[in-house]
């Protein structure tokens, strides 16, 4: 088997349970804003409402045309507006309380500490995100992640996203890494995967939700207990 130095993990849906926390952080939001009193008859609604909103939003935002700021609070805007409530100064309030409660959630997934112990001592670890700056490195202190990691590389340092190449190749050169010693593991086959075959990275494809996919990909794994079998 090939000899790995590098290991580059992606954050959200990775490491950190992006969807577990979220659910956790809107509960909250829809209970302190009394959005069921606005006209949202259920939870279930506003939240599968606000992430049609933001999937679309987010992939303008990977590709540049769409500022941050502009996401942040025009996905709760768009949500509101769905139910017909028409008022921004609500949904800039929502968005403030979203970005300061969701990172400090602390659901990993399962096995998560265990094999970042597991492989700390093995290999150099880094982390590749697309997630805001601010937002990303509140989460890796919330959960004690920073200890695994020798470097941490968003796309707002880098200044592109993933799966751009230019991400990957920034990635290698602030790591001292080559992409034959690196691996990247990443739970998007467009984003995380097709990103680093740019490079000539290898790759773990981390498919938590069993997806059927017809793509080649080095590695493929559902847990990350299953990390040790390949390193």
């Amino acid at each position: 088997m090939k000899k790995y130095k590098h290991i580059f993990f992606d954050l959200d849906r990775t490491i950190w349970d992006f969807d577990k926390n979220s659910l956790e952080t809107f509960k909250e939001i829809y209970d302190k804003y009394k959005l069921k009193d606005k006209g949202i008859n259920t939870f279930e609604n506003f939240y599968n409402t606000y992430r049609q909103h933001n999937l679309r939003l987010w992939d303008l935002y990977r590709k540049g045309e769409l500022k941050k700021e502009v996401l942040s609070v025009e996905r709760f805007v768009l949500t509101l507006k769905d139910f017909g409530i028409e008022d921004r100064e609500l949904a800039k309030k929502i968005a403030v309380e979203y970005i300061n409660i969701s990172p400090l959630k602390t659901n990993l997934f399962p096995h998560t500490r265990k094999m970042l112990n597991y492989l700390k001592d093995k290999y150099y670890l880094h982390i590749i995100t697309n997630g805001f700056e601010e937002v990303q490195f509140k989460k890796i202190e919330a959960n004690d992640l920073k200890k695994y990691f020798t470097e941490i590389i968003t796309s707002e340092e880098a200044g592109c996203k993933k799966p751009d190449k230019n991400i990957f190749l920034y990635s290698l050169l602030k790591t001292n890494a080559l992409p034959e010693e690196s691996l990247m593991i990443g739970d998007d086959i467009s984003v995380d995967i097709q990103g680093a075959k740019t490079v000539g990275m290898d790759q773990v494809f981390f498919n938590f939700d069993n997806l059927s996919h017809s793509e080649e990909i080095t590695y493929e794994i559902n847990s990350m207990e299953e990390i040790s079998k390949i390193l």
